[in-house]
């Protein structure tokens, strides 16, 4: 496992007017004139980028702060101000004062930087878990990367590979990890992220998860999935299909460092060993990766798949450097 900080960005053009929405988003809220759509448009809105997602929460702890101090004074009030000045103008002016006190500290820049980060990362055949704060957890298994947000957020980047979430499910604080050019939020969930080149795997186990595409053509694209659920996403399509529950369980088996097949063909069983070990297999022909084959192998240990090969299928197992080539 490493983990080490982002880089701190400077302050981005438009820092303004990144304080000025999150307060309307904030101002909205608190009309109490919220909606389900209204809280996907946040949700997608905060996962833009971590100035938005800074903003927001800065202005809402002040806002929260507010509301206390109000409460605390109000036996001593004569007069109420007018309801509909209370929220939208208010929170403008915290947020002028957040930043203004920000700049007179000297740390204003603190407010549109990047929120420290921690880069969590397993090599080939490695597999690591996380425990989070609010004792949720998150599973990495072979070759992944993912980026955590330090701090009282919940949120996460995967950048590549594989990973199972357990998370503690807080409605006003929903975990997010952004993959690509996808947004999943967990709605009380166990789930599992497989990022490949072009696609991402989103397997639920519990609860329920959305799925919200990012990308210029897939912004409208959103599901929402229930137990069962495998979909694959890319740029501009999500398709979901239904697997028992059995089989989404032997797909975890790389938990426990197996692997487990069924009614599968070489080539795709050749194809997952190579992610979990440096010595790589190699099918030599379209026949022999087409033959079929099942069971329960360790994931770390490609000779051991080799030789039931070798003997249950008859097949020719010769070396090639760092590569171990099957042929019939």
């Amino acid at each position: 496992m490493t983990a080490a900080p982002d880089e701190e960005a400077g302050v981005p053009t438009g820092a303004e007017a990144v304080w000025a929405q999150a307060g309307d988003w904030l101002a909205e809220r608190a009309s109490g004139e919220w909606t389900a759509a209204k809280q996907a448009e946040l949700d997608a809105w905060l996962a833009q980028s971590s100035a938005n997602l800074l903003a927001y929460w800065r202005l809402e702890a002040a806002w929260d702060r507010t509301h206390r101090l109000a409460a605390l004074r109000a036996p001593m009030r004569v007069t109420q101000e007018p309801s509909h000045v209370s929220s939208r103008s208010i929170i403008i002016k915290i947020a002028a004062v957040v930043v203004a006190v920000s700049a007179l500290a000297g740390i204003g820049a603190v407010y549109s930087a990047k929120p420290v980060t921690k880069t969590f990362a397993t090599l080939v055949g490695g597999h690591e878990t996380i425990t989070l704060a609010d004792g949720s957890s998150i599973e990495l298994n072979t070759d992944t990367r993912l980026r955590l947000m330090d701090g009282s957020t919940r949120s996460a980047t995967l950048d590549k590979g594989e990973a199972y979430f357990q998370i503690r499910h807080d409605g006003s604080r929903p975990f997010v990890v952004t993959a690509g050019d996808h947004m999943v939020t967990d709605l009380g969930t166990k789930f599992v992220l497989r990022r490949s080149a072009g696609n991402l795997h989103v397997s639920l186990l519990e609860g329920s998860a959305r799925i919200d595409g990012l990308g210029a053509q897939g912004k409208s694209a959103s599901v929402t999935l229930t137990p069962g659920d495998v979909a694959v996403a890319t740029a501009d399509t999500i398709t979901v299909t239904k697997k028992l529950q059995r089989e989404l369980k032997n797909n975890l088996a790389w938990r426990r460092g197996l692997l487990v097949f069924s009614n599968s063909q070489l080539g795709d069983v050749v194809a997952e060993l190579n992610r979990y070990n440096q010595t790589k297999l190699v099918v030599a022909d379209a026949q022999t990766a087409r033959v079929g084959i099942g069971g329960t192998f360790p994931a770390d240990n490609s000779a051991a798949f080799v030789r039931v090969a070798h003997e249950l299928l008859g097949l020719r197992v010769t070396r090639r450097g760092n590569e171990l080539i099957i042929s019939r």
